[in-house]
């Protein structure tokens, strides 16, 4: 028989990385570096060089960095352990989804953004990082008198940003600078021979207030009868997105799981709902280990799941 050694993993600790779907929001940081510190944010951070390199030149602050993609994740997560650096922190999330749930106000002393995608193509334009609402957002959440900085290669990108300042709370320095960054765009556009890249840094001279973004106490069901075989759950396309993916049901154990998958502003949730019996009746809840954030959209697929399972449709 032939034994398959385990992978070993490219990532080396996975302590960094903060599971803040089962935190609490906004994020209590100083739980998770241990101290109370200020806080320096880096938006999509790539390969991690210049994360890794300003948290070893600034031992006494700490860093979050935020990116989408596990590949930046894990690279990064190899980085910081070699490095041996103790005050970085990783988030996997839309940096605009990260910003509202995961921060307090006034709470960011510095934020960076080196060499963020520009969507060049005029149809991808509403993919931008930057607009005007994240601008606010980002506003609220640095502390007063902070900066955020924000490098591009891509000048019609910086002129884009710079249409959407006003009105945000931030006065805006712009500036032709040369290599500097040493991040993987940097050097693969250097590569390709520019020698001059696009500077600007907004400085917060006003804070917008904004409302806090609505967490809600979930509201579960419970029914009398519950009949699977009739059971034909139906998804809402509206400002909030709800589609269900897939139904199960285990006879023996009288367990029913549906797979919701929900969507609203720039939240994206994937979790199951459960429809178990109990000695009252059909409790419909979220699944136990589910990681969400309890929003009017996870409401709104469980309202959607109780309609259903009761026979009806909702409008």
């Amino acid at each position: 028989m032939t034994v398959t050694k385990p992978t070993k993993p490219r990532y080396i600790r996975l302590d960094p990385l903060i599971p803040w779907l089962r935190e609490p929001h906004p994020v209590p940081w100083e739980k998770y570096f241990g101290r109370e510190a200020e806080l320096e944010v880096e938006i999509g951070f790539g390969l991690g060089d210049f994360l890794v390199r300003s948290a070893c030149d600034h031992p006494e602050k700490d860093f979050i960095g935020i990116d989408q993609e596990w590949i930046s994740i894990k690279r990064t997560l190899r980085k910081i352990a070699q490095a041996g650096a103790k005050n970085i922190r990783l988030v996997q999330a839309d940096a605009r989804v990260a910003l509202e749930h995961l921060f307090r106000p006034r709470s960011v002393k510095r934020a960076y953004a080196l060499f963020p995608c520009p969507w060049p193509k005029k149809r991808h334009a509403k993919w931008r990082l930057f607009s005007a609402d994240f601008l606010g957002v980002l506003n609220n959440r640095l502390a007063s008198g902070a900066e955020a900085l924000i490098v591009t290669d891509h000048e019609p990108y910086l002129q884009w940003i710079l249409e959407r300042v006003p009105g945000t709370g931030f006065r805006a320095a712009t500036a032709s600078i040369p290599p500097r960054y040493s991040t993987k765009y940097e050097r693969k556009w250097q590569d390709l021979g520019q020698e001059r890249f696009f500077e600007l840094r907004l400085y917060k001279e006003r804070h917008v207030d904004l409302p806090e973004k609505e967490e809600v106490t979930l509201k579960t069901y419970r029914i009398e009868h519950f009949d699977p075989d009739r059971f034909r759950p139906a998804g809402d396309r509206g400002d909030i997105v709800v589609e269900f993916k897939e139904f199960l049901f285990d006879p023996s154990r009288r367990v029913a799981m549906l797979r919701a998958f929900v969507v609203e502003d720039r939240l994206t949730q994937d979790f199951w709902i459960q429809i178990a019996h109990r000695p009252e009746g059909w409790k419909i809840r979220p699944a136990r280990g589910c990681s969400l954030i309890p929003t009017l959209g996870t409401q709104r697929a469980l309202d959607l799941a109780f309609a259903a399972a009761r026979g009806r449709v909702q409008s």
